[in-house]
C-alpha cells in the first residue's frame, strides 16, 4: 500500500492520536495508508515542527497542522494535490 499521507507527530500528544485516527479512516477509503514520523527522533524535525505538530503531508507537501479536516483531506487526496493547490 502507497502512504500518500505522512503525519509528523510526537508522544504523549493527543492531538497527534486525534489527527491519526482521522488521517487513517480518510486515507483507507483511498485504498492508502497514513506513515507516521516522530518528530523527536530527529533534531531537525524537532526544530522545525514542534510548535506545530501533528502536521499532516499529502502527496510530499505541506497539507495542515494541528488537527486534520476530513473533508479538506479528503479534497486533497481526491485531486492528488496537497495544500495550496
Amino acid at each position: 500500500m502507497n502512504d500518500r499521507v505522512t503525519i509528523y507527530v510526537r508522544q504523549q500528544c493527543h492531538l497527534c492520536e486525534v489527527a491519526v485516527q482521522t488521517a487513517r479512516e480518510v486515507a483507507a477509503s483511498f485504498g492508502t495508508g497514513v506513515r507516521l514520523v516522530d518528530i523527536d527522533t530527529d533534531p531537525q524535525l524537532r526544530e522545525d515542527y514542534t510548535d506545530q505538530v501533528p502536521v499532516t503531508f499529502v502527496d510530499g507537501r505541506r497539507h495542515d497542522y494541528w488537527r486534520v479536516d476530513p473533508e479538506r483531506l479528503r479534497h486533497a487526496l481526491e485531486s492528488g494535490r496537497g495544500a495550496g493547490s
